[in-house]
């Protein structure tokens, strides 16, 4: 059986992490599914799906490192007008830092409960914000 839902989140800030866990938590045990697998994936390209650790000091250290990895003030190839979207390019570092996240994760299912370990939780990563987004939450197994 396969089972998916989309979810709406409101980035407030350029960098993110917006917890998932819970809304991934409730759609599974709300679709029966007892094992299987739960697939989180965001559908932007200048955002991510995280699985890591919920501490405030964790958040700084990932937002630092993607800064330093991907700097804001790089004469990027994207940063031109863009004829198909009317306007100048500003966001290659969201879409690089996208590619260094990925936009996904994938997480077991036992007796109905997704299984985590014990410091880690699922997060959407906005690097592009504030925007509304959206991520797709599917469920597969039986």
């Amino acid at each position: 059986m396969i089972k998916m839902i989309e979810k709406k989140y409101i980035s407030e800030k350029e960098f993110q992490l917006i917890p998932v866990t819970q809304d991934v938590r409730n759609f599974v045990e709300a679709s029966g599914i007892q094992n299987g697998v739960v697939f989180v994936i965001t559908s932007h390209t200048t955002s991510g799906i995280i699985v890591n650790e919920n501490l405030d000091c964790l958040y700084t250290d990932i937002e630092e490192t993607l800064d330093r990895l991907v700097p804001t003030n790089f004469p990027y190839a994207h940063s031109h007008f863009l004829p198909s979207y009317g306007a100048t390019g500003g966001n290659a570092p969201g879409h690089l830092k996208s590619i260094l996240s990925g936009n996904h994760c994938v997480m077991p299912i036992k007796d109905g409960k997704v299984q985590c370990g014990f410091a880690q939780d699922i997060y959407f990563a906005e690097f592009d914000g504030p925007q509304v987004r959206r991520i797709f939450i599917q469920v597969m197994g039986e």
